[in-house]
């Protein structure tokens, strides 16, 4: 079966390299699953478990917090606002960032602490998101 190069970075560092056979993410508009040889694409990516499926047939998980995707027939590039490697998630904090945005919505001041605690608690439920997919492929 044919690969397809994919490579996760951040800004801290690069998260993975190597070939894989499919990888799906959370696109803009919905989930996105590719393919080798996939047409070219830009879009903007949403908080949530990337998923590499390797050259042997293990899967990689990765979370990203955002970012941008660039699909070309023989590369895939995702520049990651944030990246951690589905290893290194850590549930209690993930938790308890949730925690924390749910009293932020409760009490908030102004839009714009609406908009952040929106925002921190849509990270979180994605992290935690991820750490469940992770568990069910053990």
């Amino acid at each position: 079966m044919s690969t397809i190069h994919i490579n996760v970075v951040s800004a801290e560092e690069s998260i993975f390299s190597g070939e894989a056979k499919f990888v799906s993410l959370p696109g803009e508009s919905g989930e996105l699953g590719i393919l080798p040889g996939h047409i070219p694409l830009i879009t903007r990516i949403q908080p949530g478990p990337v998923r590499i499926e390797k050259e042997d047939g293990t899967d990689e998980f990765v979370f990203v917090a955002g970012g941008i995707l660039e699909v070309q027939p023989k590369c895939i590039t995702v520049l990651a606002d944030t990246a951690i490697r589905g290893k290194d998630l850590d549930e209690a904090k993930a938790l308890e960032a949730k925690r924390r945005a749910e009293e932020n919505l409760a009490n908030r001041q102004s839009d714009i602490d609406f908009a952040t605690a929106q925002s921190e608690f849509a990270m979180a439920a994605a992290e935690l998101a991820t750490i469940a997919r992770l568990r069910r492929k053990k």
